[in-house]
């Protein structure tokens, strides 16, 4: 669900720097270790071939896309477009009925957020957007804000790029701050029922906070360069490492590395379909889109469909397990049903 905004492929250069720990290689469980400190030079998507398979499902045009979430309550699939410029709402999950909202800045991610919104942190605020109207209110950031996720207490958390976590009430009041520590940018957050929990991308890390005490908790390290991160209804966090060519899943409670399997290519976006239990990788040097089951202890592939060009967004309808890919470089808007995988 969770890709990069234009403004931090911009800032990235074509390859990572060497990661000073290098982790086993093997689709088995690890309980990893503890992340030292390291830097790389977060590395943007592979670049992607011109397309010379036929995409599955049916593909319909669109602006160039950078991220995709789906609201089932509304039946909207949202998108980040135009070089993160705007977010695009698209009714019944049908391109002829859209709405576009024009964020004044660049967004650094789509997420989705509590009763039917989405949030887009950008420099100086996170914006929360109605999916079913469109309608938009700012919290103000102090910062340049890089994630944002709801949480369960109705407050918000927002990191920013230099590794620091708020706490804010629907007011705008900070109720809490972590920072300092290993955590050097905070680029994506992770809610789930253990907790929150912190990708940095130049740490390639992923942290558990401690939200009532202010303080970092156990960080490990997430490959060799991850990339993006979601979570399941276990709990589980699901990370791509690029750099690595690996999906990696982790325990929120008491974290530690569970499964990591190499995927072939570099992966990018990912979501995670609780109906069917799989979670999609895409793979944009492969314009592919793949599915892996992870309930046997390893992930095992399920599925690898054809996908648009440049495929840096994934998203998946909750109720019916249709699967939306968007192209980076405006080669369309893809929606595979269920029903034909």
């Amino acid at each position: 669900m969770r890709t990069p905004s234009a403004r931090s492929i911009r800032g990235a250069v074509a390859s990572a720097l060497a990661v000073v720990t290098v982790l086993s290689v093997g689709g088995c469980s690890s309980d990893d270790e503890n992340a030292d400190d390291i830097s790389v030079e977060p590395r943007p998507p592979a670049e992607s071939p011109e397309a010379t398979v036929t995409p599955a499902g049916t593909v319909g045009p669109f602006a160039p896309v950078d991220a995709l979430t789906f609201d089932p309550v509304t039946r909207t699939l949202v998108a980040l477009t135009d070089a993160s410029t705007t977010v695009t709402l698209v009714r019944d999950g049908a391109t002829a009925e859209t709405q576009v909202v024009d964020l004044g800045s660049t967004g650094a991610e789509l997420v989705a957020g509590r009763d039917s919104t989405v949030l887009v942190p950008m420099d100086g605020a996170v914006a929360r957007i109605a999916v079913a109207d469109g309608q938009r209110t700012d919290l103000t950031v102090d910062a340049d804000a890089l994630s944002a996720a709801d949480l369960p207490d109705g407050t918000t958390a927002v990191g920013d790029g230099t590794g620091a976590v708020r706490v804010l009430d629907a007011s705008g009041q900070i109720t809490a701050t972590v920072s300092g520590g290993s955590v050097t940018s905070a680029d994506s957050l992770a809610s789930t029922p253990n907790g929150v929990s912190v990708l940095d991308r130049r740490q390639t890390s992923v942290t558990d906070l401690d939200l009532d005490d202010g303080t970092l908790g156990v960080a490990l390290r997430a490959g060799e360069g991850a990339a993006e991160m979601t979570s399941d209804e276990f709990g589980r966090l699901l990370v791509t490492d690029s750099t690595g060519t690996e999906l990696l899943v982790f325990t929120s409670h008491d974290l530690l590395m569970r499964q990591r399997f190499p995927v072939g290519s570099q992966p990018w976006a990912i979501a995670y379909d609780e109906q069917s239990g799989v979670a999609w990788v895409t793979l944009p040097a492969l314009n592919e889109v793949v599915g892996y089951t992870l309930d046997t202890g390893i992930p095992v592939e399920a599925r690898r469909l054809a996908t648009v060009r440049q495929p840096n967004s994934v998203a998946v309808d909750a109720d019916t397990g249709d699967l939306y890919v968007g192209s980076a470089t405006g080669d369309g808007l893809q929606r595979i049903p269920a029903a034909g995988r």
